[in-house]
């Protein structure tokens, strides 16, 4: 698939444990096309955050392939890793996972600040009134609510423009309210921006709004649901 910006070859996850190897991921192939949005389901345990995982480069798999944006990710090391993680992907965390002693703004300043951007402060402070938190952005993350946090930590993963976009049950610590909006903020952001977006999830609602959506089961991708 040529205009694939993630594929994924014959990927394995073991780890051992006390009752012996476990294999956790087993023989994934997957194809996503640039701007896609995808969702994969399936039950707690089945897998869903580990691949993720690697599929960022967060985790090392036992063996087979990752491309991103056609780059093998597991033939660069730790450092060519985060290097593309912070030129082309994003990920929004279901724990929000932002540093607390740090406002929102230089939370979603930070990741560009890395990469060394001198633009940083006016793009986040943008990013921030665009989901609905400029008059926060002086705000810690204690002094936020739920659904603001996880506005903050949209705002921090689409704020760099990443090709790529992973996103972790991105309502699953949030009520029904709240994670109905937050799912129609990721969805407009991600129209307006182009982004492909990869999410896994619990949520029937929030799968069902991606164009895609395959189902883990056991460690092996069942195809579309």
């Amino acid at each position: 698939m040529n205009n694939a910006v993630l594929t994924v070859s014959d990927l394995y996850k073991r780890v051992v444990s006390p009752e012996g190897e476990l294999t956790l991921l087993s023989g994934i192939n997957l194809d996503i096309k640039s701007g896609e949005t995808v969702a994969i389901v399936g039950s707690s345990g089945a897998g869903k955050s580990t691949l993720l995982g690697l599929l960022a480069g967060l985790d090392v798999p036992s063996s087979g392939k990752v491309l991103v944006d056609k780059e093998d990710l597991f033939a660069l090391n730790e450092d060519g890793r985060a290097r593309l993680r912070s030129e082309k992907v994003g990920f929004v965390f279901q724990a929000f996972q932002l540093l607390p002693n740090l406002t929102a703004l230089e939370n979603v300043m930070l990741p560009m600040e890395l990469a060394g951007r001198h633009d940083a402060s006016v793009v986040a402070t943008a990013v921030l009134e665009r989901v609905g938190l400029g008059m926060r952005k002086s705000h810690y993350p204690k002094q936020l609510s739920g659904g603001e946090q996880q506005r903050v930590a949209i705002a921090r993963a689409f704020a760099p423009q990443p090709k790529l976009l992973f996103a972790d049950e991105p309502t699953g610590n949030l009520d029904r309210n709240t994670g109905g909006k937050i799912i129609d903020l990721l969805f407009d952001l991600n129209t307006e921006h182009g982004t492909t977006l990869v999410l896994v999830t619990h949520d029937q609602n929030l799968a069902a709004r991606c164009e895609r959506q395959l189902e883990l089961e056991e460690g092996q991708l069942r195809g579309e649901t």
